[in-house]
């Protein structure tokens, strides 16, 4: 079979550049959606119900791309256009989402910002699938640890950008809280602006400077035969299942169940612990909304610093043992939050998320498409999507239960929860096979 070549340190890195400026609007979605939905009229009951349809989206979407992309050849390449096509479409949701209030005299505008929450997010799936494909697709086995761990320090990158942006325009001068008649602070509006400028501009980056394989030489380098190139049906495809990508579903349900009620209940439960407040219209509240965006981005910072070392001390350790450490130590941090009544000393529970953060984002995919067949790489990734939309659509179905019930009402307590099922995905890890790459080799000659 013929070999990859080896790429260079920014064949690799172009790869993912693009990723940087997608993260930077998940990032903005991620930190600022419960704040703006809360300032449109949104009950806290009722948030982790208007979040389901990013899952939804997701868990829909992202098969569909992925098998599309497996089967579609254009002048552009394989996943590149999907990839283009999905930026133009968040960017344009970026620009409406902050600015629902527009239309307020024809429905109510927390309608229309969940709306703009779900074609914002269908299209960061639309996107960020072929990019996760586009890096099995064109490094070798050696390099699959340093192309998904360098994939994660420019999604961290991108989250940090993300994060920061509405405590940083707030710091230059932009207002923080709306104005009279007005919803949302300028300080977010202006946010989503520059995110969707930026978000574009890096992946038309990756679209300029990658080139994909054309067909007859991918399937030269992954030795597909002409049998694997026959149509195969979609439940054959799930017939198929490698164990290794339902093992790892186990561990991702829990890691993304945790992710999802952080991200929901963040903002109210620091505001509730550190503000003492509830107002969701209060310059207090709107100061932990701008704090929740700074922890957002430090996380992002510790992220990046492990993700540095992360493809190292996988290639040295393993990988099961680093993803297992990253979730345990993002249990610390959730917990932790709990018993931190000062700001300051939320800096602390950020490492832990952190360095999960960076080891979801890198080691279930570097896991995972160890394990695939080539011909399938993009539908088996848009499947193992899944495994992220089907935790958030629990989550979100039960999270108000769990607020009322478990947490009694307790945002801050959520994060506990939160931090509980984090500990059962590091758990988890120690049942997942990893094919690892000298094992694979082993594989490839049989």
């Amino acid at each position: 079979m013929k070999q990859k070549p080896t790429l260079n340190f920014w064949q690799i890195w172009n790869l993912s550049f693009g990723f940087l400026g997608i993260q930077i609007g998940y990032s903005l979605q991620s930190s600022q959606t419960s704040r703006i939905l809360s300032a449109l009229g949104a009950d806290p009951h009722h948030l982790p119900l208007f979040w389901l349809a990013a899952p939804i989206a997701g868990l829909i979407v992202q098969p569909i791309i992925g098998m599309s992309s497996d089967r579609t050849w254009t002048r552009l390449g394989r996943r590149i256009p999907f990839i283009l096509a999905g930026a133009i479409v968040s960017a344009i949701a970026m620009f409406f989402m902050p600015n629902s209030e527009i239309v307020a005299h024809i429905f109510p505008p927390v309608f229309f910002g969940a709306c703009m929450l779900l074609f914002m997010d269908c299209a960061f799936n639309v996107s960020m699938q072929p990019f996760r494909s586009l890096v099995g697709d064109m490094v070798n086995d050696k390099q699959r640890n340093q192309g998904y761990s360098i994939q994660s320090f420019l999604t961290n990158i991108g989250a940090v950008v993300g994060s920061f942006l509405p405590f940083i325009l707030t710091w230059i001068g932009i207002r923080n809280i709306p104005k009279v008649g007005e919803m949302v602070p300028p300080s977010v509006i202006w946010a989503f602006y520059f995110g969707g400028a930026v978000l574009l501009l890096a992946v038309l980056w990756t679209c300029f400077r990658v080139k994909e394989y054309p067909p007859k030489e991918y399937e030269e380098y992954n030795n597909i035969t002409e049998a694997e190139k026959k149509k195969t049906s979609f439940v054959d495809i799930l017939k198929s299942t490698p164990k290794t990508m339902l093992q790892l579903s186990i561990v991702q349900f829990f890691s993304w169940f945790a992710l999802f009620l952080m991200w929901v209940y963040a903002t109210d439960g620091i505001a509730e612990n550190v503000w003492h407040t509830k107002d969701p219209l209060s310059q207090a509240y709107n100061e932990a909304g701008n704090w929740n965006g700074v922890l957002s981005g430090i996380y992002g910072i510790f992220a990046v610093g492990f993700s540095i070392f992360m493809a190292k001390i996988a290639d040295k350790i393993g990988r099961k043992k680093v993803y297992s450490f990253a979730l345990l130590m993002g249990a610390l941090g959730l917990v932790s939050m709990f018993f931190f009544d000062d700001k300051n000393m939320l800096l602390i529970s950020m490492l832990g998320i952190g360095i999960a953060w960076a080891g979801i984002l890198a080691m279930p995919y570097a896991i995972l498409s160890a394990a695939l067949p080539a011909s399938k790489m993009g539908v088996y990734m848009g499947i193992f999507n899944a495994t992220i939309t089907i935790p958030q659509i629990v989550a979100g179905l039960t999270g108000g239960l769990l607020l009322k019930y478990v947490a009694e009402g307790s945002s801050i307590t959520m994060l506990v929860v939160a931090g509980v099922s984090m500990l059962l995905a590091a758990i988890s890890v120690a049942f997942v096979k990893d094919i690892e790459p000298k094992a694979a080799e082993t594989e490839m000659i049989k």
